[in-house]
């Protein structure tokens, strides 16, 4: 494994031109919570979302998309065969698409024993906190809710071995994001605490990792979008108040305004 480093942000702002010109349709299979923001943060940041959820459209839609995400925040039985089927038809396709496994672990048995299941299907990238990365690969995590108790940093190496077992690239994010193939391992650094408190700014990041990963390797576009939403964080942490904060989240992921200037530059 190469030394950590943190992501260079020349290249994520190149993604971003590219990501922004190609404009990718990206199937986002979220949770209720996430929908609006989420649609929200990828219009900003120039990639097109479309929520398409039915069981008898989601295969169809996630071969005609660029890319998928599969975010089980607010699983329930009747979700179960759609995701399947999208998962089923991007791994038959050869599409990116992005597990975002919310709140596995121990006490959740459903969504945990579900998370598993879609591991079969291969995710291009796996983005979730230090818990439930930890729990992903077999150790214990510190829960309450969907929020971690763990450490980034005690996730690194639970990150490591998680890509190598999958063979894919597994993005921790907190106060430090960790991103890894199981050989590389980039961090981004920046932010804003209150982003902790802003709705769905962790599945909005996985579905920017979605956005990316149809023009940039799966390391470089979720080290890129990981770096993006630091950036964005650390922009709108002069607003006052956390209903300004969200729009000015939103304003410095917005590529085609000035105010993601500064993110740019």
């Amino acid at each position: 494994m190469k030394p950590s480093q943190p992501y260079p942000a020349a290249s994520a702002r190149a993604h971003w031109q590219k990501l922004a010109q190609s404009v990718p349709l990206v199937h986002c299979l979220t949770n209720d919570v996430a929908k609006n923001f989420t649609a929200n943060v990828l219009l900003a940041a120039g990639a097109s979302p479309a929520m398409i959820e039915a069981e008898e459209e989601c295969g169809a839609f996630t071969a005609a998309a660029d890319s998928l995400l599969i975010n089980i925040g607010t699983l329930h039985n009747g979700r179960l065969p759609g995701m399947r089927r999208a998962a089923r038809t991007a791994a038959k396709n050869s599409k990116p698409w992005v597990l975002d496994p919310v709140a596995v672990g121990d006490l959740l048995t459903f969504r945990s024993d579900f998370a598993r299941e879609l591991l079969a299907f291969r995710p291009t990238v796996i983005r979730g906190n230090a818990a439930e990365i930890l729990w992903l690969n077999g150790q214990a995590a510190r829960l309450r809710g969907a929020d971690s108790l763990s450490t980034p940093e005690e996730a690194a190496g639970a990150a490591l071995e998680l890509a190598q077992k999958q063979q894919c690239v597994v993005l921790v994010s907190g106060a430090r994001d960790y991103i890894t193939d199981g050989e590389v391992l980039w961090f981004n650094d920046g932010g804003d605490v209150r982003q902790t408190r802003v709705t769905a700014c962790g599945c909005a990041l996985s579905a920017l990792v979605a956005a990316f990963c149809t023009v940039a390797p799966p390391l470089d576009a979720a080290a890129s979008a990981a770096w993006l939403m630091k950036q964005a964080g650390s922009h709108a942490a002069r607003a006052v108040g956390m209903g300004a904060f969200a729009v000015a989240l939103l304003d410095a992921l917005s590529y085609d305004a000035p105010f993601a200037e500064e993110v740019q530059s």
